[in-house]
């Protein structure tokens, strides 16, 4: 793909990784409360090849999890977007929606609108069936997320490879979105 894709909402916009963002990313990933539902924090180079991984993904595919910037504001809030499970989970192949924000920027509705621009090129830019999103049982306000973007719990879980079978994070539930669904709302939502 020649340029990366760069959805923007009224207030957000999402796009390609800067250098600049990945001291904040850091900061992000070292937060016990950030951190909550993930196995573990990640250290300073830990943090930066992620951030190099996100980047490198948008640049040869055009799209990912791409950094949150508040326009007129926060240069940084975090990263919302589309990836590939890598390495794959029990439900792969498929198209994960997710995010993770400062918690300094929580409470302001810009995980749910970043999501909702990053579900709009997922179903019209991309053209993909459908988008999953996934989360430790326990983690109750990514869930809040998923359910205010229009996604849908069916009692579907797994166990995440990734993480022992005796974390209180290992059992994740399973999230979808369809794109006759998604297209659905939205010719709802303009008429």
């Amino acid at each position: 793909m020649n340029s990366p894709l760069q959805p923007q909402t009224e207030r957000l916009l999402l796009r390609q990784w800067r250098d600049s963002d990945y001291e904040p990313f850091a900061r992000l990933n070292g937060d016990p409360v950030a951190m909550e539902f993930f196995p573990c924090l990640l250290d300073r180079q830990q943090s930066d090849a992620t951030a190099d991984k996100f980047r490198g993904r948008i640049a040869s595919q055009g799209w990912g999890l791409w950094a949150v910037e508040v326009r007129d504001g926060a240069p940084f809030v975090g990263f919302v977007g589309l990836n590939r499970p890598d390495p794959p989970v029990p439900i792969s192949p498929c198209v994960e929606i997710g995010w993770r924000l400062l918690p300094e920027h929580w409470g302001r509705g810009y995980a749910s609108e970043a999501a909702r621009a990053a579900l709009c090129v997922g179903f019209e830019s991309l053209e993909l069936d459908e988008i999953v999103s996934y989360t430790a049982t326990i983690n109750v306000r990514s869930q809040r997320v998923m359910q205010r973007i229009g996604m849908h719990y069916n009692e579907e879980k797994f166990d995440h490879p990734a993480i022992t079978n005796d974390s209180p994070l290992c059992e994740h539930v399973v999230y979808r979105l369809g794109r006759a669904e998604w297209q659905a709302t939205a010719r709802e939502g303009s008429e």
